[in-house]
């Protein structure tokens, strides 16, 4: 499949870059790596991402240039499609990528559907930077600081600053590769981790004080409403990182984190609001799994999706599922 991935780049000549809303590290790092590859191959690139790109990823050369709108008269023959398990992780661009001619879908997650006509799915990679990085020797591109500083970043972060279970050898090879090609840890990890508004320690104070514990310890859930990142005067992206406290509790498999997207009125006295929940597991439980029960997907350890509920039906939904889980509820 990479053969025929590197025929049709080739072939390109106009090409929209996305990937996920509500970006990570990988997301902004394989799209940004990717982007100014193409670019330096001659290609015309439109970057893409639906959502505001978190402070914390703000320092990488040309991430200015990923743009939240695509442009009426934008005319791309090819779309390449980063960490998204599927389609609908792009967003409400959805519809408009599908006229595209030619999609290729480049991803790390095992839940991946397999969209486009081409898909370069590499669940062992550590990253889908990682993927990029392969992609990009196989092109041939002369990799510059900034391309290097995109891939170390995707890679620093999917790993967990090489602490999650899907760190490998080839993690390690890159980012050193990297380094020798200039990107600075220290100046990365200073931005990535060392730097926080005060916004989001008042707001990691409220999503602190809200953790609920459930099935004899096994289960936490952090909750974030709209109404904290008001108070504290915090946008989406300063929730990024939070649920790694609700994970880290002695005893708890697996963390999920209810982040409240907005309010939606519907019918009778009922109030729902769309949610994102993300979910972590300690490796004792395929939280990728649970995820898939809601129409999301991701990895073992890490996973997640969108839900239109209420609060309280939400809980319950998450308790009761976890419940039934045999490395939670205690069962052989």
């Amino acid at each position: 499949m990479m053969d025929k991935i590197i025929k049709a780049i080739n072939a390109a000549q106009a090409v929209l870059v996305a990937s996920h809303v509500n970006p990570d590290g990988d997301a902004i790092g394989s799209l940004l790596s990717t982007g100014l590859a193409l670019k330096s191959l001659g290609k015309k690139v439109f970057m893409y991402n639906e959502s505001p790109i978190p402070a914390v990823y703000r320092f990488l050369d040309s991430v200015n240039e990923i743009s939240r709108d695509l442009d009426e008269g934008f005319d791309c023959d090819t779309a390449v499609i980063l960490d998204c398990g599927s389609m609908e992780r792009v967003g409400q661009a959805i519809q408009r990528l599908k006229k595209i001619k030619t999609l290729i879908n480049i991803d790390h997650h095992v839940t991946n559907d397999g969209f486009g006509d081409f898909h370069l799915v590499d669940y062992e990679a550590c990253a889908t930077s990682e993927i990029i990085y392969r992609l990009m020797k196989q092109l041939e591109v002369d990799i510059d600081p900034p391309m290097a500083a995109a891939i170390y970043t995707g890679i620093l972060t999917d790993t967990g600053s090489f602490r999650f279970s899907n760190t490998n050898a080839a993690a390690f090879a890159i980012c050193n590769e990297m380094v020798e090609m200039g990107v600075d840890p220290y100046m990365v990890a200073r931005h990535v981790y060392g730097t926080y508004s005060l916004g989001r320690i008042k707001l990691l104070n409220l999503a602190l004080d809200s953790i609920e514990i459930w099935c004899n310890g096994k289960l936490s859930i952090m909750t974030l409403t709209q109404e904290m990142m008001k108070k504290t005067g915090t946008q989406p992206e300063d929730a990024d990182g939070l649920i790694n406290y609700a994970r880290r509790i002695e005893d708890v498999q697996v963390a999920a984190m209810i982040h409240e997207l907005d309010g939606v009125a519907s019918a009778g006295n009922d109030f729902k609001s769309k949610f994102h929940v993300s979910l972590r597991s300690d490796g004792a439980v395929d939280v990728s799994q649970i995820a898939a029960v809601f129409g999301g997907g991701g990895h073992e350890s890490a996973a997640g999706f969108s839900i239109e509920s209420s609060l309280a039906d939400l809980k319950a939904r998450l308790i009761e599922l976890a419940g039934k889980i045999p490395e939670i509820c205690g069962v052989n």
